[in-house]
């Protein structure tokens, strides 16, 4: 990377890599050193205001749209932010004895780290993928990664317990994935392989992007007003379809997994098909008998609230609840997720426009 590539905004939803770098360090002086480190000092008076994302609670913050518009702070003085707070959560740890409740503040606080982890790597390629350079740089990821075959896996008619339980291998979860309650499911027929870049290309030739039987109106708006022809970070080079990835602009590999797709092209793939997506329930519940892992898979779950769900008192309590509407059910993870990150009750959300994460497709066969 260079410095230059750390303070890019291309689009509202793509932050900065500085930006990252300068939250996810406030994150931790904001929730654990000021409120429980004795005579800790904050690093700089007006970082609140720059780093925080979108608690209300802790106060002002810059218009998101707004975080690529800051030549101040430096990517240098981020870094002397980073080393300060990493300094002093050294000095934490040995001073401060953990309760379970600061316990369950600190695993948050790695998961959000981790969280970021990701986000870091994916708003990186949409920064350089829209340079019209296509640069390639070093990204400790493998995009590369072909799906394992795998069987089709049957879920038989009957009652599944879906969402978070604790147990000795699996102590965290995010909020939203408590409240463990049974659904009844009817037999469901689940892909055991992702749509590959080759099928989705068939759905592309036989006029998948000009036909509006195949989508929801919500998507056929979307697919016309942004005159999209194909997924994200693809472009016709020649008569042959290439893709942007971490080395650069190369041919579209047909046998890897379809990426960089939104839940409306999801859709309309799977209806093209005849078939559809599963819910998050019936992912969940087959989720023991799959390969997952190589991309975020989207389903046809809004995302909603498990029966009992509670927000949590204070800022940490914003981090899931307020965004539970107009927003879709991801599960799984990705070759960019943060290794011990991912669990079959993991629940991940975004609005069904959004393709820049690295999100694919399985269908549900019958």
């Amino acid at each position: 990377m260079e410095t230059e590539d750390y303070v890019v905004q291309p689009i509202i939803d793509v932050s900065p890599p500085k930006w990252h770098l300068g939250h996810t360090t406030w994150f931790w002086e904001t929730f654990v050193l000021v409120p429980y480190l004795p005579d800790y000092r904050i690093f700089h008076d007006d970082f609140s205001f720059v780093f925080n994302s979108y608690y209300e609670t802790v106060g002002r913050r810059v218009f998101r749209a707004d975080r690529g518009n800051m030549t101040r702070p430096t990517v240098a003085e981020v870094y002397r932010y980073r080393a300060y707070v990493d300094e002093h959560l050294n000095r934490f740890f040995e001073q401060v004895e953990l309760t379970p409740d600061l316990q369950a503040l600190i695993d948050l606080g790695l998961n959000h780290e981790q969280q970021h982890q990701e986000l870091l790597i994916t708003d990186i390629k949409y920064i350089l993928g829209h340079n019209p350079l296509f640069p390639a740089v070093d990204m400790p990821i493998d995009e590369r990664m072909p799906d394992r075959p795998g069987q089709p896996v049957t879920l038989a008619e009957g009652v599944y317990t879906i969402g978070f339980r604790y147990s000795d291998s699996s102590s965290f979860c995010f909020d939203n994935e408590l409240g463990a309650h049974k659904v009844y499911l009817n037999e469901t027929t689940l892909a055991g392989q992702l749509v590959t870049n080759g099928e989705y290309l068939a759905f592309m030739e036989a006029g998948g992007y000009t036909n509006f039987k195949y989508w929801l109106s919500d998507g056929w708006t979307w697919v016309n007003a942004q005159q999209k022809q194909a997924p994200l970070y693809w472009h016709k080079v020649d008569g042959q379809w290439h893709y942007y990835t971490f080395d650069g602009l190369k041919p579209v590999d047909t046998d890897l997994p379809v990426c960089h797709v939104s839940q409306y092209e999801a859709d309309a793939y799977a209806r093209w098909r005849g078939l559809r997506l599963p819910t998050e329930f019936e992912w969940e519940a087959a989720a023991g008998s799959l390969h997952w892992g190589l991309r975020w898979e989207w389903t046809n779950s809004a995302y909603l609230p498990y029966p009992g769900f509670t927000t949590a008192e204070g800022a940490v309590g914003e981090y899931n609840g307020k965004f539970m509407s107009g927003q879709m059910v991801l599960r799984g993870a990705s070759v960019a997720t943060p290794e011990g990150h991912a669990r079959p009750t993991y629940r991940n959300f975004f609005q069904p426009d959004k393709q820049w994460q690295y999100k694919g497709i399985r269908l549900v066969l019958r």
